[in-house]
């Protein structure tokens, strides 16, 4: 068992935990709404690992490495700022397909650009910004935010190699 799973199992029985000593029914209501969840969220998880096993096997490593790979330099950081931004759903999609994309021979500069672009600039997301928060808003929000993927990317290719 890996350290992440240890420190969730422990934190989700320590919640549980404190949702019994309630005494008002909310262990239950936790338990539900997490089968719920597991129910709506695995067809998408399984969808992505497929996903990110045939991307791993059928994209040459070679042509990652060359695209996105350790000594891809500012080429690699500004396509993966694309790639990123361009990624849909949620982390259970695109981490991955970004950690099958690693080990196929993504750099970690790429690697960081295209998740620090994912988190920042998902054009998935766009469509409720304008909607909520207006043209104006956005574009400033946009212009702001396209160079920090890059920087991110950058500072990880500089300081860790690539």
């Amino acid at each position: 068992m890996s350290v992440p799973t240890i420190l969730l199992s422990v934190l989700a029985i320590g919640l549980f935990l404190f949702a019994w000593s309630r005494r008002d029914g909310s262990h239950i209501r936790g338990i539900k709404f997490s089968w719920q969840t597991l129910l709506r969220t695995t067809p998408m998880m399984i969808a992505a690992f497929l996903i990110g096993g045939y991307v791993s096997v059928l994209i040459p490593q070679n042509l990652i490495q060359e695209l996105i790979g350790p000594d891809s330099g500012w080429r690699g950081l500004i396509l993966a700022e694309v790639v990123g931004l361009m990624l849909p759903g949620g982390p259970y999609i695109v981490f991955p397909l970004i950690a099958f994309l690693v080990e196929s021979g993504a750099g970690i500069g790429p690697a960081i650009t295209m998740i620090t672009s994912w988190a920042n600039l998902a054009l998935v997301n766009e469509t409720f910004e304008l909607a909520f928060m207006g043209l104006h808003f956005s574009a400033i929000r946009w212009g702001l935010s396209l160079i920090i993927p890059l920087i991110a990317g950058g500072a990880a290719y500089f300081l860790f190699g690539g």
